[in-house]
């Protein structure tokens, strides 16, 4: 702390290597294991999660603690199960050897007091296509409680089974109390991408209020076997729409453009939220695996048992399609196209597709502004570090998507990247895939970006309002839209009565009455706010600081990118009584 320097009896000379230690040869994992949060302290232990993505090729999210003096793993969780524990059976047979993902990567709450960790677990690999994995696939999808001290399991509950969707909730579980049939009760609250908010008693893992599996639409995709029903909680309510229907499409866009829309959602299937990927036909899910509540979109009011959720509402569009992965052997040989198709296939094709259509950049890429792209993370896409890509990698996917058809030219017997039988298929689909219209707004209708307030101690909505404007609608005057753009943000609450939250769209700073949603301040800074403000509190003054940075994107009519040089830091002080 005094110095900065490492501590050379940590690990191996400071540090320890997170492939290690999760059962599998490194040469099969096609991503890394690296860690997307900064994990919890308890006592002597550091409890980490990780960040391998859901695609194929990628490595179990297994859960771990360190000795934070030695760096010696003190208890490792298969998310996975192997044989022999709990759960194994709900995969195919030997699953734990292939499948991967059932991580967390989002953030993890730690109760004190219990000493028990709760973990929001991702999907299994491949997270839209899963007939290498029938089954409801423990622990995806699942909240799970453990001991820190131990890693022993001490309850789970799942909330999506055989996850087709990519719907890991991504936002922490909220640790409070609130009072219910007349006792207090210690609750954990889980948001969800999909829109619904599940209450669990903290001790036991039961829902407070009634959960009801459902039937769900069932897939034809071939080899699926879609799970038959889904858990619906009886409350609260929804906090985000959960279906696209024709009289939803966005009321601002140009007749035509409405008209385009409109034939592509009668041709489509948008059955709701667990609305199953179809092969060559196109799906629509609302609010979308990009949408209701995302990484950091949640707070909690100890104080009164309400529960705030920032949701973004804007529907994905998915078509699944048969593609070969390239040769595993291409990462170390074969010509730069060869190696950067492998490296696509591995880690690109599962947001981008098969067919690249959503590289932003022309067949001759400029590298400059693909490896700053690659390494800072562009809208939805997230940032690669060195260790998951170093620069030769990335130099070898330029020249890929320089000349694709140098890269795919290897012939298909001769690829091979999975451990899986001989001849099993695999599919892909454009995950993220947010539905838009052609100038870039979305195609839903607003608001697209809202708070909702719940009061959980009678499942309740308290309040809901709008938050953010879309640029190119304000100028016009139209401001009760919410913010179209995709941050991983959410609010802060503070003792005080205040609410803050930002909005990277329109780079604004609000600051909200907590019990009612009403404005009270509000402020436009240079950059853009991204993140979860934190709170703080020096020599008696109260402070709240946010970080913001600007994008090399061009201002569009969702989105005003930020001017040059204005990244870094804003800190408000809070006014004194």
């Amino acid at each position: 702390m005094n110095t900065g320097k490492a501590i050379t009896s940590f690990g191996d000379n400071g540090k320890v290597d997170l492939r290690e230690g999760l059962g599998r040869p490194l040469s099969d994992f096609g991503q890394g294991v690296q860690s997307g949060s900064p994990g919890r302290v308890f006592e002597n232990l550091i409890i980490l999660g990780s960040a391998p993505g859901e695609m194929y090729g990628s490595p179990p999210g297994d859960l771990r603690a360190y000795d934070v003096r030695t760096g010696k793993m003190v208890w490792i969780f298969h998310t996975v199960p192997h044989p022999g524990e709990f759960g194994y059976d709900s995969f195919p047979p030997d699953a734990w050897k292939y499948t991967g993902g059932d991580n967390d990567w989002g953030g993890m709450s730690l109760d004190e007091p219990r000493g028990t960790v709760y973990f929001p677990l991702g999907s299994p690999t491949y997270d839209l296509y899963g007939a290498n994995r029938k089954g409801a696939d423990l622990y995806g999808n699942c909240i799970l409680a453990l001991d820190a001290r131990t890693g022993k399991r001490l309850w789970y509950y799942q909330i999506i089974h055989h996850d087709l969707w990519d719907y890991d909730p991504a936002s922490a579980p909220l640790l409070f109390t609130v009072k219910h049939d007349g006792k207090k009760v210690d609750v954990v609250a889980q948001a969800t991408k999909f829109g619904f908010v599940y209450v669990l008693d903290r001790e036991t893992g039961k829902p407070l209020w009634p959960v009801k599996e459902r039937p769900v639409p069932q897939s034809d995709m071939p080899g699926e076997a879609s799970w038959p029903t889904q858990p619906y909680p009886t409350a609260p309510p929804p906090f985000a729409r959960q279906k696209f229907t024709l009289n939803d499409i966005d009321p601002y866009l140009e007749p035509d453009e409405k008209e385009r829309i409109r034939n592509i959602l009668m041709s489509a299937s948008s059955d709701g939220i667990f609305t199953p990927p179809a092969y060559n036909r196109y799906t629509i899910e609302a609010p979308g695996e990009n949408g209701g509540a995302n990484q950091g979109s949640t707070a909690a009011d100890p104080l009164t048992g309400v529960m705030y959720v920032k949701t973004y509402d804007e529907p994905t569009i998915h078509k699944m399609t048969e593609s070969v992965p390239g040769h595993r052997a291409s990462l170390s040989s074969g010509t730069p196209e060869e190696r950067g198709f492998a490296l696509y296939s591995q880690t690109c094709i599962a947001c981008h597709g098969p067919n690249r259509a959503r590289i932003p950049y022309p067949t001759q890429i400029d590298f400059a502004q693909f490896a700053a792209a690659v390494r800072a993370g562009n809208g939805e896409m997230p940032a690669f570090s060195e260790a998951t890509l170093p620069p030769d990698d990335i130099r070898y996917l330029a020249a890929y998507l320089r000349d694709p058809a140098a890269g795919e030219s290897t012939p298909a017997s001769e690829m091979s990247n999975s451990p899986l039988p001989s001849g099993e298929k695999r599919f892909y689909g454009q995950f993220g895939f947010i539905f838009r219209a052609n100038n870039g707004l979305p195609a839903f209708s607003p608001p697209w970006s809202s708070l909702v307030a719940y009061d959980l101690n009678k499942g309740t909505i308290l309040w809901r309002r709008p938050i953010g404007t879309t640029p190119g609608l304000a100028a016009k005057g139209i401001t009760d839209t919410g913010s179209s753009d995709l941050p991983r943000n959410g609010p802060v609450v503070t003792a005080g009565g205040l609410l803050f939250i930002a909005t990277k769209a329109d780079r604004m700073i609000h600051a909200l009455d907590k019990d009612t949603g009403k404005t009270l301040w509000e402020t436009k800074i240079d950059a853009n706010p991204d993140g979860i403000p934190a709170v703080y509190e020096v020599g008696g003054r109260e402070f709240v600081a946010f970080y913001a940075c600007v994008s090399d994107e061009k201002a569009s009519m969702s989105y005003d990118p930020g001017k040059p040089g204005a990244q870094g830091y804003y800190v408000f002080a809070l006014p004194q009584d």
